[in-house]
């Protein structure tokens, strides 16, 4: 066996060095010992309570030495959509195992995960690092056998592609390529007039609150502190969303160029990437762009950025769960005020971005923010990244302005669903978005327009599902994600998660009343006024929006 301390000593006096240590160890020797434990507690002058604590907070942070053969099967509503369910029952049949278990022999092990970043080619699943795409039950005997084989993501062509523009035409890492299609051009820019066009584009938050740049932008500027950090937020774990996959293994240079642009604007010297750790083939590509960056000069000791790797945690997309995480901690999430740009990674001002976001700047600052303005509709500026999957033919990235009319979209990127059947439901937004009727698919893309009927635009993703979805169980797998992936900070999601799981499984098992709805109701109104985030506070849309919008499959009144 590895000895632990040379395996740990590189990540002392990195940023967040414990967690990285600790995921050294499991890629070094697949699991973490009790000994292994000590030696990080050792290194960090920290107590074994907290390596413990942080060990059972991350779901990569094995403790159980690993079977021979980890067969990982995506559970997300995407997955869902397309078959994953049929998919895990066959293989748990095959290897006689329920899922979270190994085989006697350890030979084989299945395991839950939450979104592997392939959605409009799912069922997806992992096994030793390589992503398999388009599974069905079919696959069963050929992933306990080999790998079958993976499908890119499609970007589809549209005449709108401004932040995608260079994305599956060039090679990632040819920097010369870069900069002569005009990167880095606008390094020279001064803070003021950066900030003029952010705020005249109109751009909002990419990562899902659609919350305007520039008062970010704004406020952690306007901070005396000497110290300031950008960190961008690419832990996208949002089922049917990657977007962010997409852009930073086919252009990291424009985030790159992205960073230091607000850098510059804000007076921010350091940056970080907080990536998840599903997507090693993104680490890769920003690993070596990072290092061309910096022999090139883009990257220098006026500003430089890390790319640090999560643990497996979803909750860590929320902005100070993930700098908790940055900082080597568990995940928990912090009470709001003091705000990140305020008070944010070690206490200094931070702006955090998503992925997009800041991908969206460079192009911003060389046409401006009228132009960009003038793609999109009212207050929902410029175009967005939206990401098809579930039950269609075609899925795939789609770059459009915002207020094509959602069912619209749907048939001319989708091209009907994939099983034949009828559309029966589409959620927008992720896990936390709600579940939109045939009857609402006339509603454009809009922030605005999807707000008027309780819907989100969230990260971009749209999935669909046909008229064999059973939205009692996508309500009670709503309440169980955020069981699952909850922080434990606050009661309203720790404990509201698990009661809300058991009042939708009485409800498929003895039939719905009334008086459970009444019950399903109030749960869900403490969930969204009292949660500390939106983890709980937004998991009520899910499920409000299934009894709201299909009451027959509650046995309701139509």
């Amino acid at each position: 066996m590895n000895n632990p301390a040379a395996i740990i000593a590189p990540y002392r006096d990195q940023t967040g060095g414990t967690i990285s240590a600790l995921r050294a160890l499991v890629l070094a020797q697949g699991y973490i010992r009790d000994v292994d434990q000590q030696a990080v507690a050792e290194l960090f002058n920290i107590s074994q309570a907290e390596v413990r604590g942080l060990v059972s907070f991350y779901s990569d942070l094995r403790t159980n030495p690993p079977a021979n053969k980890i067969i990982q099967v995506c559970q997300a509503e995407a997955c869902q959509a397309t078959g994953c369910r049929s998919l895990t029952a066959t293989l748990e049949n095959r290897l006689d195992i329920a899922m979270g278990e190994s085989t006697p022999d350890n030979e084989f092990a299945l395991e839950s995960v939450y979104c592997l970043g392939h959605c409009a080619n799912g069922p997806t699943a992992l096994i030793d690092g390589t992503v398999c795409t388009n599974l069905s039950s079919a696959d069963a005997d050929s992933l306990i056998n080999g790998n079958p084989d993976t499908a890119p993501t499609e970007i589809v062509e549209t005449n709108n592609r401004l932040i995608f523009n260079r994305c599956g035409r060039v090679n990632p890492l040819d920097f010369d390529a870069y900069r002569a299609d005009g990167g880095f051009s606008t390094v020279p820019t001064s803070a003021e007039s950066v900030l003029a066009e952010i705020r005249s584009s109109g751009l909002r938050g990419r990562g899902g609150a659609g919350f305007p740049a520039h008062i970010k932008w704004q406020t952690v500027a306007d901070q005396p502190k000497n110290q300031k950090y950008i960190v961008c937020n690419a832990d996208e774990g949002d089922s049917g969303t990657f977007a962010d996959r997409l852009i930073m293994e086919g252009d990291p240079f424009l985030l790159i160029e992205g960073m230091a642009v607000a850098a510059g604007a804000v007076g921010a010297s350091k940056g970080f990437i907080y990536l998840r750790s599903e997507y090693p083939e993104a680490a890769g590509i920003l690993t070596e762009a990072l290092q061309i960056a910096r022999r090139e000069g883009a990257l220098n000791e006026i500003f430089d950025i890390e790319l640090f790797i999560g643990a497996g945690a979803y909750i860590c997309g929320e902005e100070t769960s993930l700098l908790e995480s940055l900082e080597g901690k568990r995940g928990i999430i912090r009470a709001k005020p003091p705000l990140p740009a305020i008070e944010g990674l070690f206490g200094k001002p931070t702006l955090v971005h998503n992925v997009i976001t800041l991908c969206s700047v460079p192009w911003i600052i060389k046409n401006g923010g009228e132009a960009y303005r003038r793609f999109g509709v009212g207050d929902s500026t410029g175009t967005m990244p939206f990401q098809l999957s579930g039950n269609v033919k075609r899925g795939g990235l789609v770059e459009l302005p915002f207020g094509m009319p959602l069912g619209e979209f749907i048939d001319a990127y989708g091209g009907g669903t994939r099983s034949g059947r009828p559309v029966k439901a589409v959620q927008v937004g992720g896990p936390l978005g709600a579940y939109l009727s045939r009857e609402q698919l006339g509603t454009p893309l809009t922030y605005e327009a999807m707000a008027a009927i309780g819907a989100g635009i969230g990260h971009g993703g749209i999935v669909v599902f046909d008229d064999t979805v059973d939205l009692i169980e996508q309500a009670r797998y709503a309440f169980a994600f955020c069981e699952h992936e909850s922080c434990g900070k606050c009661t309203p999601c720790r404990i509201g998660s698990v009661r809300g799981r058991e009042l939708m499984e009485d409800i498929q098992e003895n039939g719905c009343t009334k008086e459970k709805l009444i019950l399903v109701k109030d749960l869900c109104e403490v969930m969204e006024k009292t949660s500390l985030c939106q983890m709980g506070g937004m998991t009520p849309i899910p499920v409000e929006s299934a009894i709201q919008h299909f009451p027959g499959d509650f046995g309701l009144e139509q």
